[in-house]
C-alpha cells in the first residue's frame, strides 16, 4: 500500500502553543502517508513537548538552534530549507506569525521557511482574542496574499484559557490533507538520502544510572482449584519492554513477574509471583529500597473468595463467589505516604486498562494517589494486550496529561522512562535545595 506522501521530505515546524503536544500525533500522520520527517522548533516549543520524543519518533536531528551545525558540518536549518518538499508549522502562534510576516529569523522555524524556496502550510493556534486581532489577522492576510501561503484557519471550540472561540489547532487529518495537495503536482525536491538531513541512531543516554527500578508485568492468576484459575489476556510486553529500557538507560532493575508469554530480560533481577497478594507481597517488601514503582502488571480485580483444594468436577457446575483483592498501588501509596526516612520518596507510576474511553483515569490517579498514570484503551485495535504497539496518555498529578499515537511498546516505554528520569531530577534537586536551606537556617 502506498501513501500519499511517499518519498517526500516535510518539514514540521513546531513553535510555543500549548497545542505543541499535537505535533507528535501530526508526524504520524504524516509518517503513515509515507513522508520522511524531519522537525525544527522555536525555543518556546521545546518547553511543551521534548525534542528527544520529536527526534525519536522522526529519526532525524531536531533543529531548535539557528546556530546548530550537523555532525558533517552542514547548517541543519538551511539543509532543511534546501531540501524539504514542504514546511508544515503547526502550531503557528501569533508571534511566529509576526515574526514571519516581519521576516525575522530569530528562530529555527522562521528561519528556515524564509531559507527555502518550498510551498508552505501554516495552522494556526492561539487564544480567540489573539486570532481576532487586527494585528494578527494582517500579518495572516501577508503571509497568504503576499507570501503565497497556504493557511489552515484555527477551529472553534474550548481553548487553553478556559473560554470557547476560534483559536484551537485545526483537525490534524485536514492538515495533513492540505500537505497533500499543495505537493501533489510537484516533483520530489531530493530524493538523494545523502543530501537530506541525516538520519540518527543515537544510543539512549544513561540518566538513569544509580536509579532501582521496580516493574511489575503480565497478569496475576487467582485459583479456583489446582488446575483453574482467573485471570487476564496480559502478555507482560509492556511492562518488559519498560524493563529493558530502564536498564538501557544505566538502571538497576527488579521484574516482578506473574503470567507473561514475552521473553524476560536476563539482566533483570526476576521474582515471580502468581496470585495478587503474592505480587503484593513482593512490591511492598521491595519498594522502600527503590527510587521509582512503575505498576505495569494487569492485576486480577477479583479471587474466589474460597479456593478448592481438590480439582472440581465438571458434572458439579460451578458457582463463583468472587471478593476484591488487594489493590497493590493503592498500598504502595499509603506506604509512601506514611514515610520511611528517605529525603525522596519512591516515584510511583501505574497503568489503567481501560475500554472506550480513558474518562476515568484522571479519576484513578487522584484515588490511588500515584504520582504518574499511563491510561490506554485496550479495545482498540493494536492497543490491547499481546499487541507489540500502543496508545496510550500519560497523566500527572499535577495536572499534566499527554496523549501519543499508536507507538511501539518501547517507544512508549522510552517516553515514560524520559518523564521518569526528569522527575527524579527534579525531586532530587528539591530535596537537595531543601537540605542545604536546612542547613543555611542551623
Amino acid at each position: 500500500m502506498t501513501g500519499r506522501l511517499d518519498g517526500r521530505l516535510i518539514a514540521l515546524g513546531v513553535t510555543g502553543s500549548i497545542a505543541a503536544f499535537k505535533s507528535v500525533e501530526l508526524l504520524r500522520l504524516l509518517q503513515a502517508e509515507g513522508a520522511d520527517v524531519v522537525v525544527l522548533m522555536s525555543p518556546s516549543a521545546t518547553r511543551f513537548v521534548a525534542p528527544l520524543s520529536l527526534e525519536a519518533l522522526s529519526r532525524h536531528p531536531v533543529e531548535s538552534d539557528v546556530l546548530s551545525l550537523l555532525p558533517d558540518g552542514r547548517i541543519g536549518h538551511i539543509v532543511v530549507a534546501d531540501t524539504a518538499d514542504a514546511f508544515v508549522v503547526a502550531p503557528a502562534t501569533a508571534h511566529w506569525l509576526a515574526a514571519m510576516a516581519s521576516g525575522l529569523a530569530g528562530d529555527a522555524v522562521t528561519a528556515g521557511v524564509l531559507a527555502s524556496r518550498a510551498p508552505v502550510v501554516v495552522a494556526p493556534a492561539m487564544d480567540g482574542d489573539m486570532w481576532s486581532h487586527p494585528a494578527t489577522q494582517s500579518n495572516v492576510a501577508r503571509l497568504r496574499d503576499e507570501f503565497g501561503y497556504t493557511i489552515v484557519e484555527p477551529a472553534s471550540g474550548p481553548l487553553a484559557s478556559g473560554q470557547s472561540g476560534v483559536g484551537r489547532l485545526a483537525e490534524l487529518p485536514a492538515v495533513v490533507d492540505v500537505v497533500v495537495a499543495t505537493v501533489s503536482d510537484r516533483p520530489v525536491r531530493s530524493p538523494d538520502p545523502e543530501t537530506r538531513p541525516p538520519a540518527v541512531d543515537r544510543p539512549r543516554e544513561a540518566d538513569l544510572t544509580g536509579r532501582h527500578i521496580l516493574v511489575t508485568a503480565g497478569g496475576t492468576a487467582e485459583p479456583i482449584d489446582p488446575v483453574r484459575f482467573i485471570g487476564n489476556r496480559s502478555t507482560g510486553k509492556m511492562g518488559i519492554a519498560i524493563a529493558q529500557a530502564a536498564m538501557d538507560r544505566g538502571s538497576r532493575v527488579t521484574l516482578v513477574v506473574g503470567h507473561v508469554t514475552a521473553a524476560l530480560p536476563g539482566e533483570a533481577e526476576v521474582i515471580r509471583v502468581e496470585t495478587t497478594a503474592e505480587m503484593r507481597d513482593a512490591v511492598l517488601d521491595i519498594l522502600p529500597r527503590c527510587d521509582v514503582l512503575v505498576m505495569a502488571a494487569a492485576v486480577a480485580d477479583f479471587r474466589p473468595r474460597r479456593a478448592s483444594s481438590k480439582k472440581l468436577e465438571r458434572s458439579e457446575g460451578l458457582t463463583l463467589e468472587l471478593e476484591p483483592t488487594e489493590d497493590i498501588l493503592a498500598g504502595a501509596a499509603a506506604a509512601v505516604r506514611a514515610g520511611n526516612g528517605r529525603s525522596v520518596p519512591p516515584l510511583l507510576v501505574g497503568f489503567a486498562a481501560e475500554t472506550g474511553s480513558l474518562d476515568r483515569a484522571e479519576a484513578k490517579l487522584r484515588r490511588k494517589g500515584v504520582d504518574m498514570l499511563v491510561a490506554n484503551d485496550v479495545s482498540e485495535a493494536g492497543s490491547g494486550f499481546g499487541t507489540d504497539t500502543n496508545r496510550v496518555t500519560i497523566l500527572t498529578a499535577d495536572g499534566g496529561r499527554d496523549a501519543f499515537p499508536l507507538l511501539a511498546k518501547s517507544a512508549v516505554a522510552d517516553l515514560l522512562l524520559d518523564r521518569i528520569a526528569a522527575t527524579l531530577d527534579e525531586r532530587g534537586a528539591a530535596a537537595q535545595t531543601g537540605s542545604m536551606r536546612q542547613e543555611t537556617v542551623r
